[in-house]
């Protein structure tokens, strides 16, 4: 995964209704342990990292990089969103495109967090990088994911095996602006 591209980093916090999304800070990390150990939230994602692993790892500032949001609720970290380019995919219809990624704590399940955060998210990169679509990789064991991925747009390109699972590899075809 690269950069994005020509895409002037950190953005200003984008807000929502209920959240902001923006750079990681120093005050993340915890949220940022507790996500990457969360057996909930790595059932589809090849099980947690031991906590006193990365409690070991985490540098005391969380890492920033081009695409990486903090969602952020009422000033707590919930989750994360990612946009990362695919240069080295293991699908070819993927190699090249901008994949989102999202994981959110569970205690920030079933509220619309996940929908509200990566739709600013999709609105934020259609705008910096208009013309672009954007590739998303899920297990189709993984319902409320398939249902995000269909809510926000993506349709199949295909579907594959890895990781002992059934992958569902979706794209989102850019947004033309009507004339």
């Amino acid at each position: 995964m690269t950069e994005l591209g020509p895409v002037a980093w950190p953005p200003a916090p984008i807000r929502t209704e209920r959240l902001v999304l923006r750079e990681p800070e120093a005050r993340d990390r915890a949220a940022f342990i507790e996500l990457l150990a969360s057996p909930e939230v790595h059932t589809y994602l090849g099980g947690p990292r031991p906590r006193d692993e990365l409690e070991r790892e985490m540098p005391g500032a969380p890492e920033r990089w081009p695409g990486s949001f903090v969602v952020d609720l009422d000033g707590s970290m919930i989750g994360q969103i990612l946009l990362r380019r695919a240069t080295e995919h293991r699908r070819p219809a993927a190699a090249g495109k901008v994949d989102l990624g999202y994981l959110f704590l569970p205690r920030a399940w079933g509220f619309g967090y996940a929908s509200e955060a990566c739709v600013a998210a999709l609105d934020w990169f259609a705008a910096v990088l208009p013309g672009e679509p954007v590739v998303l990789t899920t297990q189709t064991a993984n319902v409320g994911s398939m249902r995000l991925a269909a809510k926000l747009g993506f349709t199949e390109a295909e579907r594959f095996q890895a990781w002992d699972a059934e992958q569902w590899l979706g794209l989102r075809s850019p947004v033309t602006p009507s004339a």
